[in-house]
């Protein structure tokens, strides 16, 4: 064990014997497993990181792999999570997971060439292809008057491509399996080789709407990387547009909710107030999504956020809850829907209000703080998890993010940061970061070799919480599919890369 790196991450090196036994004992002691990184050293093999956290601490085991014998124990038995991220290495640096109890692939579907590793150096030119003409392991259901449904990839509205089969009794869901990585773009391999500012826009669009959590994120990574600290302005004018970001997109959702048990009124004024925050993003930033405005080493806006406006959104969208709750036909839908317990939330590692709605305390702006947010922060849960819990997690995780603006606009006094470092410094280094995105913890970690980006390796947390939506389901009935879904609201491309 080293002294902890300036992020304040413990470093521990472990053999394969010893990875279960320390991995266990992490878990044992509270902390989640935040993240897990392949990484390609040429000729010293193969390697794999493990992030482990808990409030205030970070401890990476580090595995070194022998690249003509790549394999690690597998943790799947001790994490769901870790079973996950043990599948996507295999598919990108071929690293087998020994002792999986469902070895099969996650990122890669069938029509991807065997034995064709990706993230590895020496991968290679791209392969043809074969033709995705297999289909996806779906356990069946068989009985008596049971049916399959086949939702997706394409579907009916704007949104990226998903499948989800459906196991059916009249109108009962018994199992849903849902099919993503439709649209894997190679986000972390596309990383390698930029320069640290290069890399920040590039991690505005890992997922549009989470336009603000990714940059910030990764420059944050690359500043603990290069031990880098931002002016206390510039942290307070990333702190705002991550809260910035936060509200429109919960603002978006309450509407988009309500449209789907057909209270399109609500719908309506929703997206007219979502563009109005739009609009005002352009006067803040230059950018209707706020991008543009962080990267390493600082953050700068155009215009401070009218605080007075933000204040008449918020109590337009208050009353727009008070008219949907006063809805039987609502209130109907919503209660009782699609309810995730707090021990499958909590077994399955969901994060963000998702979590929160049932009763699980998780927010990293409290966990891993890097700001002080004012006494007007607060983080709000929910106990019952269903749609109804979702829904209002929104609302009060609304007006916590108005209140935080207010103060921090107070706090700035007309400052509006200095904007990033000009010359970065060329050295060697790995840091991550943890910061509250809006749909909850996003984590990067970097290497940076030479003043170049080596490996980024992305967390969004929608990888943690696409997998609850199936048990969540579970006697949920088929029409109130779309309306559970909008409810966790998770991202295609943020979970794809």
């Amino acid at each position: 064990m080293t002294a902890p790196r300036a992020d304040g991450t413990v470093e521990r090196t472990v053999t394969r014997d010893e990875l279960a036994g320390a991995a266990e004992a992490l878990l044992a002691e509270d902390h989640r497993l935040a993240l897990v990184a392949g990484h390609d050293d040429d000729e010293a093999g193969l390697r794999v990181v493990y992030l482990f956290t808990r409030p205030g601490e970070r401890t990476e085991l580090t595995v070194t792999v022998p690249r003509d014998d790549a394999w690690v124990p597998s943790l799947a038995a001790r994490s769901f999570s870790a079973g996950r991220f043990e599948r996507a290495l295999h598919d990108q640096f071929g690293i087998v997971p020994a002792g999986h109890p469902r070895p099969r692939r996650l990122v890669h579907h069938a029509h991807w060439p065997d034995d064709w590793y990706p993230m590895r150096h020496d991968a290679g030119e791209q392969p043809r292809f074969r033709a995705d003409t297999s289909s996806c392991a779906f356990v069946p259901v068989e009985g008596a008057g049971v049916y399959e449904i086949p939702v997706g990839p394409v579907h009916a509205g704007m949104i990226e491509p998903g499948h989800f089969r459906f196991s059916v009794v009249g109108e009962t869901i018994v199992r849903m399996k849902a099919r993503l990585w439709f649209v894997h773009r190679g986000m972390e391999k596309l990383f390698e080789g930029r320069t640290p500012a290069e890399g920040v826009e590039l991690a505005e669009k890992i997922s549009g709407d989470t336009s603000v959590g990714h940059a910030l994120t990764y420059a944050m990574a690359v500043e603990a990387a290069l031990g880098i600290r931002p002016p206390e302005a510039d942290v307070l004018v990333r702190a705002l547009l991550l809260e910035l970001e936060r509200v429109h997109n919960h603002v978006s959702d309450l509407g988009a909710i309500c449209n789907d048990v057909g209270f399109g009124i609500v719908h309506q004024h929703t997206q007219r107030l979502r563009e109005q925050l739009l609009r005002a993003h352009r006067e803040i930033t230059g950018h209707r999504l706020l991008r543009g405005a962080i990267g390493v080493g600082g953050a700068r806006v155009l215009a401070l956020p009218d605080v007075a406006a933000l204040t008449a959104v918020g109590e337009q969208v208050n009353e727009l809850v008070q008219i949907a709750l006063g809805s039987s036909v609502l209130l109907d839908r919503f209660t009782g829907t699609a309810v995730l317990a707090d021990d499958e939330a909590r077994a399955m590692g969901v994060l963000g209000y998702v979590a929160r709605a049932g009763g699980l305390d998780v927010d990293s702006r409290r966990d891993h703080p890097w700001v002080d947010l004012g006494p007007g922060f607060t983080v709000p849960t929910g106990s019952t998890g269903d749609v109804l819990a979702r829904f209002t997690q929104r609302v009060d995780e609304l007006a916590v993010s108005l209140t935080v603006i207010a103060h921090l606009v107070e706090r700035l006094d007309g400052r509006l940061g200095a904007g990033p470092v000009a010359d970065l410094p060329v050295k060697d280094g790995a840091g991550s970061a943890l910061v509250e995105a809006w749909r909850g913890t996003a984590c990067h970690r970097v290497e940076v070799v030479g003043g170049r980006l080596r490996r980024v390796a992305v967390l969004d947390p929608s990888f943690f919480t696409w997998p609850a939506l199936p048990v969540a389901l579970a006697d949920t009935i088929v029409p109130d599919f779309p309306l559970a879904n909008k409810s966790f609201n998770q991202s295609y491309a943020g979970n794809d890369l």
